[in-house]
């Protein structure tokens, strides 16, 4: 389940990256009065731009959703049960480089001992 919902996000991130780029910019329209505004009658009369800015909406729900569903995987495949983390086994856990201190032997320190006082 987590590949099918992984692959269709990848493939509708693919999808808004490519209406993203063929979208045409504010600045386009300038151009339409030099004459290079026919090429967009094959859209209609509006041009493509309701289209794609319909399509990259579609897709941007898809993907919200998609991102939404792959956490709830996550989650849900975490090593957690009812919020409390498992405790890991003892082979697994990593050992530490720091030496470990005896603290048995007091008569060992350098630091002279602390007079009691009466």
């Amino acid at each position: 389940m987590e590949k099918l919902v992984l692959a269709v996000h990848i493939l509708t991130a693919l999808a808004i990256i490519g209406l993203i780029l063929l979208q045409q910019g504010k600045g386009a329209a300038a151009g339409a009065s030099f004459g290079s505004g026919a090429s967009q009658t094959v859209f209609g009369s509006e041009g493509s731009g309701s289209f794609f800015t319909r399509a990259t909406a579609i897709f941007a729900t898809i993907f919200f959703c998609t991102s939404f569903g792959l956490a709830i995987i996550a989650k849900n495949s975490s090593l957690q049960v009812d919020g409390m983390p498992i405790p890991v086994p003892a082979q697994m856990q990593q050992q530490s480089d720091v030496p470990m201190v005896d603290d048995t032997g007091a008569g060992n320190s350098d630091v002279p001992a602390v007079p009691e006082s009466e």
